[in-house]
């Protein structure tokens, strides 16, 4: 009899930890996925932006490239293709920095699962390269992201004027990522493993996006 109370009682006080620890897990990947929806992302600008392998970063209109980069242009454009490749640069920034009642966190960003869009249209997609650490500090941390695409193959139809001047609008002088958003889900490392955002985000450059 007595050894039937003991099991019981084990039984008891076994089903109490179990129960406490889920209590407990439950509330980690609570906090842990708040913490990951207060993350904020934003277009920062453009790096590097090259077209058929002619830098155009210094370039604000047609007239300015020289007439030899014109003839390489045309020419590719009538291959009917039109490689570019630049660097678009996304800010993260991380409030969970401890105040207002925020508990401090640190965020390890290992996958940021994105589809560039350019002037709505849907072109590439891709992912970071490498873990990212992202402080809880409240600054804004750079990921550069390498982009690489044929511009024909999106915008050809609209003639070769349009497609160069995308291009200036973008990564010439004066430039900006304004026709540009990237559709993203972010995925962090916790201790729990990594746990991605609960849907996916529409990043732009006017305004931090979480």
């Amino acid at each position: 009899m007595k050894k039937f109370y003991y099991l019981m009682a084990s039984a008891v006080i076994l089903i109490s930890l179990i129960i406490v620890q889920s209590c407990s897990t439950i509330r980690q990947i609570s906090q842990t996925l708040a913490d990951l929806k207060r993350l904020q992302f934003k277009l920062e600008n453009v790096n590097g932006f090259k077209v058929a392998g002619i830098d155009v970063t210094n370039k604000k209109t047609i007239n300015d490239f020289s007439m030899m980069d014109g003839i390489k242009l045309t020419q590719a454009f009538a291959t009917k293709k039109f490689p570019a490749e630049f660097v678009l640069n996304v800010a993260a920034k991380n409030p969970n920095d401890g105040k207002g009642g925020a508990r401090q966190a640190n965020a390890t960003l290992n996958h940021l699962d994105w589809n560039l869009y350019i002037d709505d249209v849907k072109t590439i997609n891709g992912d970071i390269a490498n873990s990212v650490e992202i402080p809880g500090t409240g600054q804004s941390t750079i990921i550069p992201l390498s982009m690489g695409l044929d511009l024909y193959q999106f915008f050809g139809k609209q003639g070769y004027d349009k497609v160069i001047n995308l291009a200036l609008n973008i990564g010439g002088v004066g430039g900006s990522p304004t026709r540009l958003k990237l559709d993203a889900q972010p995925t962090v490392t916790t201790p729990l493993g990594p746990i991605s955002y609960p849907g996916r985000l529409t990043i732009i450059d006017k305004e931090f996006i979480q």
